[in-house]
């Protein structure tokens, strides 16, 4: 349940969309728990490492294809995804629910440290040695939950200081005050360098350096459930923590195929093809259809 206290190694790494976190725990299991050999999970098990091994290969394919192989002079490993940072501070306090946890705690707090926060070598100790888990989602799905997250509601620094950069950007008013409009959010994406792009919405390629780092778990937001059942079993969480399922605005739907088919129909040809190129070695790496269409209306 939401009480219960993961079993974490000290040092255990472990990635999520587009970090790699690194968590302090005061007792723990190894960070590679041995699991059942046999019975109904050993079973999925196999399963779920065969379609590990299908997504790690077309990533080795892809980026041998695109040369992305490269020396890793320094890493840069970015803020966790809000709802493993969840699972790590719930297993910090046994009384904590994780309703109870806020949103601006879990991007605060100084529990969860951030790899670069170490030395060089440090940091190699951690990537050679423990657990590391990258998790990836549809990339026009991903824009679509960002700039819904990000820029439709008050949160200060996106609908105010970002809002006002595309404000100025795309509008003659500059006292206009109406929300940025999808089609304002994605020629904005579009003029920037990828390089430079708010670590919400930048490609997963160059977040992750997942060419040049060896993740030990390749996860996908399509099948979420089935890929943290196994990341929790693999860093030794008790059997009674599962992944919360927390939405921060509770009134509102998550972000489907259905709602971005919706974003998408209210751009040009011309703007839908250049969002595409920003992301282009994102669906390569990560096997998603660039026709999104098809992938959404098939369920992907």
């Amino acid at each position: 349940g939401a009480g219960a206290r993961a079993q974490v190694k000290r040092g255990d790494a472990v990635r999520m969309s587009s970090s790699l976190i690194h968590f302090m725990g005061q007792t723990g299991l190894p960070a590679r728990t041995q699991l059942p050999l046999t019975g109904p999970f050993s079973d999925r098990f196999e399963d779920w490492l065969m379609i590990q091994n299908d997504r790690k290969n077309t990533l080795a394919s892809v980026c041998l294809e695109k040369n992305l192989l490269k020396s890793r002079s320094k890493l840069d490993f970015h803020v966790a995804n809000q709802l493993f940072r969840t699972i790590f501070l719930l297993q910090a306090d046994l009384n904590m629910k994780a309703a109870e946890i806020e949103h601006d705690n879990i991007h605060r707090t100084s529990v969860i440290k951030k790899l670069t926060s170490y030395p060089p070598e440090k940091q190699e100790e951690f990537l050679s040695n423990y657990t590391k888990v990258m998790f990836t989602r549809h990339p026009l799905e991903r824009l679509v939950s960002a700039y819904r997250d990000k820029l439709l509601h008050s949160e200060p620094f996106y609908s105010i200081t970002v809002a006002n950069e595309i404000r100025a950007m795309f509008r003659k008013n500059n006292n206009s005050s109406e929300k940025v409009s999808f089609q304002e959010f994605v020629n904005f994406i579009i003029t920037k360098q990828p390089n430079a792009l708010d670590i919400h919405w930048k490609p997963m390629f160059l977040l992750c350096d997942p060419c040049n780092i060896h993740y030990d778990v390749l996860g996908k937001y399509e099948t979420l459930g089935l890929d943290s059942e196994h990341v929790l079993k693999i860093i030794g969480a008790p059997e009674s923590m599962h992944y919360p399922s927390l939405k921060r605005y509770s009134s509102e739907k998550r972000t489907t195929g259905d709602i971005t088919l919706e974003y998408f129909r209210q751009l040009s040809s011309e703007q839908i093809e250049k969002i595409k190129k920003v992301y282009q070695l994102d669906f390569f790496l990560f096997n998603y259809s660039m026709k999104y269409e098809d992938y959404f209306s098939t369920g992907g």
